[in-house]
């Protein structure tokens, strides 16, 4: 039986993993999972592993809360250890956090070929940590699962074809779980009664990249327009705790009540139901898409170019007026998604079986 091991650590890559390891169990796969503890607040991680069945980590190396060197160092260092100790055909990684460098790094020192799922994204701003992250994961990635037809023609521009490395165009995994986990969220979740949001339109917003909130002027900023857009339409923002803990010290206090952050069965119903979305989130951005829902991204550039040239997403930056420019465009638009940008929902099916033959 082949053993992979799959670095995980943040929200989005939860969600990944999620529709991944069913899909690499179903091909007699042994996995074996690492939670690097990147997102440390329970709804943001435990929270997830039950609701979403995932296998539960084998390893929690609880490491948070430190500076992008430091974090990754410790990643680095500890991971390095647990592949010595298991020894795996390959080491999956996703996205672009620094769980995602930190994972590709150990197994590539110790010669073990690296996957890279949601390879080929470029945002081209190399003042985002992430963009860093995800540069360097392709490029000593052995095999990339690439999602869109961008993100293939973003490795062709730099040159993929002379590399020693396979890119394998297999959609998007985060429509696999936008697919799988609708109709559970159905069933399970009760977020639209416990904010009393099922017969009032509202916005659903979130906020945390350091471009944004780590100069708090711009976070101000963003949140001068949400707390005008408040007044005719409800924002509901689940906040990530170090978003919650720079506001309180930046003197930032909104006019709309802040919720904690909540559980992939929750947002989706949030998603299903709210009006629009404003964020600053990648992952955010393609599951609007997936729902029927505009959004307004609250930064400058998107990996997910596609999303903006067909017109489901506009960028606004932090420039108040700007954001609430394009909270008006939105709302004048006209619903039609009815194309298909990120595959047919069996990405991981495809990741899967590739990982089986190999």
């Amino acid at each position: 039986m082949k053993k992979i091991v799959t670095i995980v650590g943040a929200r989005p890559q939860f969600v990944k993993a999620a529709v991944v390891s069913r899909a690499l169990e179903k091909s007699g796969i042994e996995e074996v999972i690492v939670h690097t503890g990147q997102h440390y607040d329970p709804n943001m991680s435990a929270l997830f592993f039950e609701e979403m069945q995932i296998p539960l980590p084998k390893y929690n190396l609880e490491i948070s809360n430190l500076s992008h060197g430091a974090m990754t160092g410790r990643m680095l260092e500890e991971i390095e250890k647990i592949l010595i100790a298991e020894m795996p055909e390959l080491v999956l990684v996703y996205g672009d956090t620094n769980s995602t460098l930190a994972g590709a790094l150990a197994a590539s020192k110790l010669h073990i070929p690296v996957g890279h799922v949601e390879a080929g994204l470029r945002s081209f701003n190399n003042l985002m940590p992430e963009e860093i992250n995800r540069v360097l994961t392709d490029r000593i990635a052995s095999v990339l699962f690439v999602p869109t037809t961008t993100a293939m023609e973003n490795l062709r521009k730099e040159g993929f074809e002379n590399f020693d490395c396979q890119v394998i165009n297999c959609g998007d995994v985060m429509q696999d779980a936008a697919l799988f986990y609708a109709g559970i969220s159905d069933q399970h979740s009760t977020i639209m009664a416990q904010l009393n949001l099922e017969n009032a339109p509202f916005c659903l917003a979130t906020l945390h990249r350091q471009e944004n909130t780590d100069d708090p002027k711009k976070l101000k900023n963003i949140f001068d327009a949400l707390n005008e857009i408040n007044r005719t339409t409800r924002i509901v923002l689940p906040i990530h705790p170090r978003t919650r803990k720079i506001m309180t010290e930046a003197g930032i206090h909104p006019s709309f009540e802040l919720i904690d952050p909540v559980g992939y069965l929750d947002m989706i119903q949030l998603l299903k139901n709210c009006r629009t979305v404003l964020t600053d989130s990648g992952g955010l951005q393609k599951e609007s898409y997936f729902f029927k829902k505009y959004c307004l991204t609250l930064r400058d550039e998107t990996e997910w170019i596609e999303l903006v040239q067909n017109g489901y997403n506009l960028l606004a930056g932090n420039d108040p007026s700007k954001i609430l420019e394009a909270y008006l465009e939105l709302l004048s638009k006209a619903s039609d998604f009815s194309g298909n940008l990120y595959g047919d929902g069996h990405a991981s099916e495809i990741i899967a079986e590739y990982l089986a033959n190999l």
